[in-house]
């Protein structure tokens, strides 16, 4: 039965399709949708009209619910992280990397699920069916996860790991951490001694020294190749890092930090010079020389990496790695939206010589 306008007896007026405003506006399909969808592909002159016209036919734009369905798009970017949610809004780094991430979401009009890189957070659970592309930060600790992603068939971005036929996005870890360590070894001689707090550099989550075996493979681990600049940098005056020199610490913080330079400083003959692999584990070591009544930098040497807000800000500021964080994330997600565009790509480290080295 048909439903009759009680106002004026006719059916009431059928919802325009996208096809019919572009034929009554004299423009194409694609104008119309960017100018409800992606503004920044038009003019202020143009979508100012488009929106004027279709507002007066009575089109609001299209349909999100229809589009999902015809397309299977969700309009959902995961981002899958090394570790559990918590820890990435701890770490300055990951949080800088995620602003990049938003930022350009934000333009594009699309949405973010974090994802942790968890096996135990998805039995019983189809997260990884969301989104429509994905974006992993760091290798998950438990690696099945990666075949989860890999069988939904979508695009994937990989940021400092490498996944065979997929994007990468990485930093040079191995450039960066020579050049600190080369700049130690310019002012120590290759045959002080040093110590490394080093991090997630076996599968353990101990805080503590490590064997040669448990070291995990460079390919899957930036802490590794940063080992392996130190250990290179040591080699060209003469020098070695043996594996008793080296300590590992389970997260980028101030506790495990602590532990081990403690550790590290109250071993004989101390260490003249500590290579921190992040900031955070630096900073700790600089409050460890501190208590220890150590002079950083005349008796001892501190160099940290990444270059976060409080390196900078600390007395003495740290001497450390600038890696581009924000602009990691940023890159990561234009990667992620349109991977026909992009190459894998390495970016460049800096660096930064202040007060403890």
């Amino acid at each position: 039965m048909r439903v009759i306008n009680k106002d004026n007896n006719k059916a009431p007026t059928k919802r325009m399709t996208l096809k019919a405003v572009a034929d009554a506006l004299g423009v194409s399909t694609a104008s119309i949708s960017n100018a409800f969808n992606r503004p920044d592909q038009l003019s202020a002159v143009l979508r100012d009209r488009i929106l004027k016209e279709c507002e007066r036919l009575g089109y609001h734009g299209p349909n999100p619910a229809a589009r999902s369905l015809r397309t299977g798009a969700t309009g959902v970017v995961g981002v899958m992280l090394a570790e559990r949610l918590a820890y990435n809004f701890r770490d300055s780094c990951a949080t800088e990397f995620l602003q990049g991430v938003a930022e350009v979401l934000d333009d594009a009009r699309v949405n973010l699920l974090l994802m942790p890189g968890r096996d135990d957070f998805y039995h019983q659970q189809s997260m990884e069916s969301i989104p429509d592309r994905f974006i992993i930060y760091g290798p998950p600790r438990d690696l099945g996860i990666i075949q989860r992603l890999e069988r939904q068939h979508k695009p994937v971005v990989t940021v400092d790991f490498t996944l065979g036929n997929h994007l990468s996005l990485n930093i040079d870890n191995y450039g960066g951490a020579k050049q600190a360590a080369q700049h130690i070894y310019r002012q120590i001689g290759g045959d002080a001694p040093v110590a490394v707090i080093g991090l997630r550099l076996i599968r353990s989550d101990a805080v503590g020294r490590i064997s040669e075996i448990e070291l995990i493979d460079s390919a899957t681990s930036i802490s590794r190749q940063r080992l392996d600049a130190y250990r290179d940098a040591a080699a060209e005056v003469g020098g070695k890092i043996l594996a008793d020199q080296v300590w590992n610490t389970h997260e980028s913080n101030w506790s495990d930090g602590v532990k081990a330079a403690r550790e590290a400083l109250l071993c004989e003959p101390r260490p003249k010079a500590l290579f921190c692999m992040s900031d955070q584990l630096a900073l700790a070591a600089l409050s460890v020389a501190r208590d220890l009544d150590i002079r950083v930098p005349d008796d001892l040497k501190i160099i940290g990496f990444d270059d976060i807000s409080e390196a900078r800000r600390s007395h003495p500021a740290i001497t450390t790695v600038y890696q581009p964080s924000i602009e990691k994330g940023r890159l990561a997600a234009m990667m992620a939206l349109d991977p026909e565009r992009f190459k894998s790509q390495i970016l460049p480290t800096q660096l930064q010589v202040r007060e403890t080295a």
